[in-house]
């Protein structure tokens, strides 16, 4: 057969996805239908129409996109477009996070590295000046390469967590907090780090695996374990739980005299629950300043407690002749002293452990207790309107029992289903939240002080003498605010009322415990409203082996590299089949290479379809009807639609993409068009029109049924289709479930 004069040119040769991709790019963006309010004025989308919105989950400023966020934007981007082509008014709102304590640290670092001068030397007006420049350059960056994966992303919304909109609603957040008594001031232990000076929230610590010494002390009659010796000079309570058997003779609060490090010494006997007794002996001595179970104890007990280690991690006038060392040098010379007073039992040197440490820059965290600013987790408010079922409105209740409810009634629906137990054991033992930093980029916490007045306020008080807190908020506490912060709140704006709350929050499993469980928190306090419908929770992407991608294994595989090599549409797809939701995916080159042939495949199901219809530009005739064997194959696609959207509609969007792949490969390629090729080569006019039709009207429901997961190919046929019913593939009707006539293509 003669090729047709059907066939556009660039199907000549292979799919060139670097060709192709930048092109249906500019398509995209020059369209502007990925924003809704397009769509609707455009007639694409009905004004009435149900919505559904994603608010992304922001890439942090200070890196380059990595295949986590490179599954994110494929999983997001495929509900997205499968809603649009569905006809729901679909938002997907952008935006990018400061990542404070990492921003200040990478610009910090710059610095010293330049100049050799530390923040202190040129002032926070200047520093601010410097990161203000690092972020608008990483901006740039990742937005870019946000793009390059395809994702359909409505730019005229961009939101950035420090742009004076986000301002304006985390300082609005902070008083309303404040002013219904869960926001204060007080002391508690926290997380600190001594190289930055400053608190650390608990999602940025990083436990690396370690081996240690450890060291069996004689303390009295008991052994006590520890790897960190320089801690116990302010050890005097001694700590069994009040079961164990083999300390029966012992008696709360009982005290006994014993030597220790500095000499002679009275300690307490304390009996509480937090003792494990399968551990070691059993017994345990406390340091309430540097531990928060220590502290803990201490505080039900009303016990004494005297820091041993200073903010910079100098031992204290506690520890004696070891005052004013570091605690790295001073922990050989302690451990010689305790041995030559005969404290030293034995040491285990092979002790493996994990080590808090700060991911953002790299310090060992030391506890310490600060006076800082937190979100009282358990104390009463009185809940304005509600929407959250088991919190009427006006009801007296807590921010915990508020995120408890809000999962356990189903309003917010966590999937997989096995992660709820993770979200309620998480809220359940959910402590008051550290929201103060002593860094210098971030929210500035807005309150004043003058004297002893204070004053707390969206704007500076008037009147001279005021001095505002220096630190910062956490950057967790307006990521909390995202759904709605970047929808206008405070002001109740059109698109709040619209797409909030968003239809489903996508991010990695690991992140539920800390940005999902703030974000239920401070939605409903400021608005009485779940911040989304569904959390759906991927897994991690790993190497090959099923290990972490890391530098110091060289295994990580670079998203931008595997666009370069072989096109966003294969990337996408590694990062689609095969990936269980909330299950971790083993990734290697070799299987993204594997889809790059897909593509191709698809590209050359086209040529020859084109190849084997009528002339370019011929509408097909209404006598040119299929036959009914022709229409049981356009149904058999029709009806792969109506799987495909069961499948996508219940998040298992690796199930979705498997079938059609194994549909448009083994069934459409192998089977029917090898099938259709003798009708195609015969003389019978009326069984080649069918046979034409029917190919056609396959290959635009494939079409349509690829594009949430490979967009970029698919476009790219779309555009040189003969006819079609869209200008743009990513606006075209989603394939229906059944098919009424087979008088029109799909």
């Amino acid at each position: 057969m003669e090729p047709s004069k059907n066939v556009p040119e660039d199907f000549l040769k292979p799919y060139n996805s670097l060709e192709q991709e930048d092109k249906i790019l500019s398509l995209w963006e020059q369209s502007g239908y990925a924003n809704p309010d397009v769509c609707v004025e455009k007639g694409v989308t009905a004004a009435d129409a149900e919505t559904f919105s994603i608010v992304l989950p922001p890439p942090n400023v200070t890196g380059t996109l990595h295949m986590g966020h490179a599954a994110m934007l494929a999983i997001e981007d495929i509900l997205i477009r499968y809603h649009r082509m569905k006809g729901y008014k679909t938002l997907w709102l952008p935006g990018t996070d400061s990542a404070a304590i990492a921003t200040q640290s990478k610009v910090e670092e710059a610095l010293y590295k330049e100049e050799k001068k530390t923040r202190h030397d040129i002032g926070r007006v200047e520093l601010l000046k410097r990161i203000d420049i690092f972020t608008e350059a990483s901006k740039e960056i990742i937005i870019d390469q946000t793009k390059r994966m395809g994702s359909s992303l409505d730019w005229s919304r961009y939101a950035y967590t420090m742009d004076e909109p986000r301002y304006r609603a985390v300082m609005t957040a902070f008083v309303r907090m404040y002013e219904a008594g869960l926001i204060y001031r007080g002391d508690r232990i926290v997380n600190w780090d001594p190289k930055l000076q400053t608190t650390v929230s608990d999602e940025e610590i990083e436990y690396k695996e370690q081996t240690d010494p450890f060291y069996y002390l004689q303390y009295g009659p008991f052994q006590i374990g520890t790897v960190r010796p320089e801690t116990k000079f302010g050890d005097k309570y001694v700590v069994m739980h009040p079961d164990d058997e083999r300390y029966a003779q012992y008696k709360h609060g009982e005290t006994i005299e014993l030597e220790w490090i500095n000499g002679p010494i009275t300690a307490t006997i304390i009996k509480d629950e937090a003792a494990d007794m399968e551990f070691g002996s059993g017994v345990m001595t406390i340091t309430p300043s540097h531990s928060l179970i220590d502290f803990e104890i201490a505080q039900r007990h009303g016990l004494d407690i005297e820091q041993v280690i200073d903010d910079r991690g100098i031992l204290l006038p506690i520890a004696g002749e070891f005052a004013g060392s570091h605690i790295k040098k001073a922990r050989l010379a302690i451990v010689e002293k305790l041995k030559e007073k005969g404290l030293l039992v034995r040491v285990d040197e092979k002790y493996v452990h994990n080590v808090a440490t700060n991911s953002r820059g790299g310090g060992m965290i030391e506890p310490q207790i600060k006076r800082q600013w937190f979100v009282g987790v358990n104390k009463e408010f009185k809940m304005g309107e509600s929407k959250i079922p088991g919190i009427p409105s006006g009801s007296m209740t807590t921010l915990k029992q508020m995120m408890l409810a809000a999962v356990e009634s189903d309003a917010v629906d966590i999937v997989p289903d096995h992660f709820k137990k993770i979200y309620f054991h998480w809220v359940g033992n959910l402590r008051d939240w550290c929201i103060s930093r002593q860094i210098w980029f971030g929210h500035r916490i807005p309150v004043w002080y003058k004297g002893k007045e204070i004053y707390c306020g969206v704007e500076a008080p008037k009147g001279g003498g005021w001095e505002q807190d220096p630190d910062v908020l956490d950057t967790w506490f307006s990521s909390g605010l995202w759904t709605f912060s970047t929808l206008g709140w405070p002001e109740n704006t059109l698109d709040l009322r619209t797409y909030h709350p968003t239809s489903v929050l996508e991010t990695g499993y690991d992140i539920l415990p800390f940005w999902v469980v703030r974000m239920i928190l401070m939605s409903g306090f400021l608005l009485g409203d779940i911040p989304f419908h569904r959390v759906y929770l991927h897994g991690l992407v790993r190497d090959g082996q099923g290990r972490k991608m890391s530098k110091s294994l060289g295994n990580i595989i670079n998203p931008l590299d595997m666009i370069e090599k072989y096109g966003a549409d294969a990337t996408r797809l590694s990062l689609v089949i095969g990936a269980q939701i909330g299950n971790d995916l083993k990734l290697s080159e070799d299987r993204v290479r594997g889809y790059k042939h897909f593509a191709n495949k698809v590209w050359n199901i086209t040529r020859f379809v084109l190849e084997s219809s009528e002339p370019r530009g011929l509408t097909f005739r209404d006598s040119d009807l299929m036959n009914a064997d022709d229409e049981e194959k356009v149904r058999e696609a029709h009806r792969l639609a109506a799987d495909v959207s069961k499948h996508i509609d219940g998040f298992r969007l690796d199930l979705a993409a498997d079938v059609v792949y194994h549909f448009v490969w083994h069934r459409f390629a192998d089977e029917i068009i090898e099938e259709s090729k003798a009708v195609l080569k015969g003389d019978d006019a009326v069984l080649r029109a069918s046979k034409q039709r029917m190919l056609y009207e396959i290959l635009i429901v494939s079409l349509k049924l690829l594009h949430p997961f490979m967009p970029f190919v698919t476009e790219a046929i779309w555009q040189e289709l003969p006819q079609k019913e869209s200008d743009v593939l990513m606006t075209a009707k989603w394939p229906a479930a059944a098919k009424a006539s087979a008088d029109k293509p799909v």
